[in-house]
């Protein structure tokens, strides 16, 4: 009835996870319980989770991210401090089973729950403002696809509670993740989160794309967008044509594992070596699906703080889609080590040097056009300064491993540990903050805390060379990566600043809360009544804080770069929207079949995890179900009549004048 579920799955032996679960079950039932008694259920549904406005979507998506990590981080400070005890013949706290299901699930968790989120989130905010449109191409396909994400982290959570989750690594490696050398369900927790999941952002990618290339506002040529946009379409066309390598993949490991195929086995004709290839031919693009938008964040905060437009704003265009293109060429520097030959590796080597080019120039633009500028040190800039700095060691370091014989020597060590993280951390997370922290404004209508946001920065980016500096010395000495304990005591001091930067780091994220909560709270200080506040060059920060859910009431006509910023400075300057006469406006209704598809899509996941076929026959029904009644849905819409949208732009007229 059940298939392998049993009470046995539940790890009560355990007392880690079980006080873990515990307090998780504890939060989620105070909040579901805070939401009940406020009464909040029916705003939440109508105006959140079945909403379709991407602003809302993108908020959702950041929300989650940031959630995911605290989950995430938890299993680094963890791992931080089992290696800082375990040396010599000290064992730590962890034992190895449970260790490698942590580091599997760190890796898992940080790029497809944190990372991607993230980077998605903000584009899915940021995108449609700037090119002057109401909303994204597929309103409902975009709220399809956070739910499906939502889907996949409810599932990886619940291996947590339920089973265990892979001991592979955070890319499943064969032939330890085939059936005979990991016959629990980690795998499949693993392979089932990630499908799920990874069709949500497939079809993200599809909207994103078709929404830039299709929608943009009259006037904005391709050489009118805003570099962020720019390197938003980069991305998307990567997530399209690398997703579906992805879910092939993963499609086949699945069918080894349940059907007995043998496309990763030594067994009938299969390669274990094609499955990494095909991994990697997924993930090295990954790697700049997700830097990308921050390169386009800090592009956008450097023309903003610097006052001044962004230098060399062609090269940019062109560095961005260099790196779109070569990035599709270097997959094979991830396995140097495994016999391809010194011909390959010496072209994989040479191109993977050559994409670090484009990357340089966008660094020698943005330090141009800092230069001269009347740069504003706030949040946002300090968070690109220490990118700046951060990233170009990311890179030196990247360049040095993609010369085969240094690979030879750094492979799997924690060398290559600390490198990845100097382009993750310092890159991407850099990235995501500053675009948090500079559209915060504009989505909620209040800054956040310019003080506590400098020490949420400090905390992260000495947290981080502390963390993460010593690995590239103890990878030097030899310490490998996945190790749970090591027997040569000299390497624990190194260990010891090691865990001290992760304590510090978890400093940072406190402090994220923190702020968050004293911003909230003192928000009537911080209002931002002009919908202007950082005195923006885009068209985002021509319209309300925080914007109607018809973004523009008359769509605007672009006859330059930095559409707004022309506009401020016209001979007119920029007429207020009160002043022009309304038509109604037909926007999409709120629409539950995210909701719904993520549910049966949890429900499948689950049943197909523990081979309960009743429910996995339930769940494939439901979500046909729910996708049919969808697609022979009315296609009502909801009207904002031309009296309401000239009230609202009326009262914040009035409220501009009052401050």
């Amino acid at each position: 009835m059940l298939g392998k579920l049993t009470w046995s799955a539940v790890p009560f032996d355990q007392p880690i996870i079980m006080i873990t679960s515990g307090v998780i079950a504890l939060v989620l039932f105070a909040i579901l319980a805070l939401v009940t008694v406020k009464g909040w259920w029916p705003y939440l549904w109508r105006e959140w989770i079945t909403s379709v406005d991407h602003k809302r979507i993108g908020v959702m998506y950041v929300l989650l991210a940031l959630v995911m990590l605290v989950r995430g981080f938890a299993d680094a400070i963890m791992m931080r401090s089992q290696l800082a005890l375990a040396a010599g013949g000290a064992q730590g706290y962890l034992p190895p089973e449970h260790y490698d299901q942590i580091f599997s699930a760190h890796g898992t968790i940080m790029i497809f729950f944190v990372a991607m989120p993230i980077v998605i989130g903000l584009m899915n905010f940021a995108v449609p403002l700037q090119l002057g449109i109401r909303d994204v191409a597929f309103p409902v396909l975009n709220n399809v696809s956070f739910w499906l994400t939502a889907a996949g982290v409810l599932l990886v959570n619940l291996s947590l509670f339920v089973g265990e989750f892979a001991r592979t690594g955070w890319l499943g490696y064969p032939p330890l993740s085939e059936i005979a050398y990991s016959p629990g369900v980690g795998v499949d927790y693993y392979l089932w989160s990630l499908q799920i999941s990874g069709l949500g952002t497939l079809l993200s990618g599809i909207n994103l794309t078709t929404t830039i290339l299709k929608l943009r506002a009259r006037g904005m040529g391709y050489m009118r967008m805003p570099v962020f946009c720019w390197t938003a379409l980069a991305s998307n066309l990567l997530i399209v044509a690398a997703f579906p390598v992805l879910t092939a993949t993963f499609a086949m490991l699945l069918l080894d594992r349940y059907c007995g195929f043998h496309f990763f086995t030594n067994d009938a004709g299969g390669n274990p070596m094609m499955y990494i290839n095909l991994i990697w031919i997924w993930g090295h693009p990954e790697v700049y699906i997700l830097i990308l938008p921050a390169f386009g964040v800090f592009s956008e905060v450097v023309a903003t703080f610097a006052g001044k437009p962004l230098f060399g704003y062609r090269s940019m265009v062109m560095a961005t889609m260099v790196i779109c293109v070569l990035s599709f060429v270097v997959w094979l520097h991830h396995f140097f080590t495994m016999g391809a030959g010194a011909n390959v590796n010496a072209f994989f080597g040479m191109m993977t040097m050559i994409i670090a080019v484009p990357t340089g120039v966008k660094v020698f633009n943005w330090l141009f056009t800092l230069y001269g500028g009347r740069i504003r040190f706030t949040v946002p800039v300090y968070w690109t300064l220490g990118f700046m700095v951060t990233f170009v060691i990311g890179g030196m370091t990247g360049v040095l491993m993609a010369i085969p014989p240094a690979d030879f020597v750094l492979h799997n060590s924690l060398f290559l540990i600390a490198h990845f993280h100097n382009t993750a951390i310092g890159g991407v997370l850099f990235g995501a903050m500053a675009g948090y922290t500079y559209w915060f404004p504009k989505a909620f209508g209040f800054k956040l805390d310019e003080r506590l946001g400098k020490a949420v920065f400090w905390c992260w980016f000495i947290g981080f060379y502390l963390a993460f500096m010593p690995l590239y010395v103890l990878g030097l000495l030899g310490a490998t990566r996945r190790m749970q304990h090591y027997p040569d005591a000299h390497w624990q001091p190194l260990m010891l600043v090691a865990l001290a930067g992760a304590v510090l780091i978890l400093c940072g994220i406190g402090l994220t809360v923190v702020q968050l909560v004293h911003s909230i709270r003192t928000r009537e200080q911080r209002r931002d009544r002009t919908g202007d506040p950082w005195n923006g060059r885009t068209l985002e920060w021509s319209i309300p804080s925080p914007p109607p859910a018809w973004n523009f009431a008359q769509l605007p006509r672009i006859e330059s770069n930095d559409a707004y910023w022309a506009m401020k400075q016209g001979a007119h300057g920029v007429e207020p929207p009160a002043a022009h006469s309304h038509a109604p406006l037909h926007l999409p209704p709120s629409n539950p079949t995210g909701v719904l598809l993520a549910f049966f899509s949890v429900v499948l996941g689950f049943a197909l995890i523990w081979h309960i076929w009743w429910m996995a026959i339930i769940g494939l029904l439901g979500a046909v179900a729910v996708g049919l009644v969808q697609a022979w849905r009315p296609d009502h819409e909801v009207v904002i009549p031309a009296d309401q949208i000239a009230a609202f732009y009326g009262r914040q007229a009035a409220e501009e004048i009052a401050a």
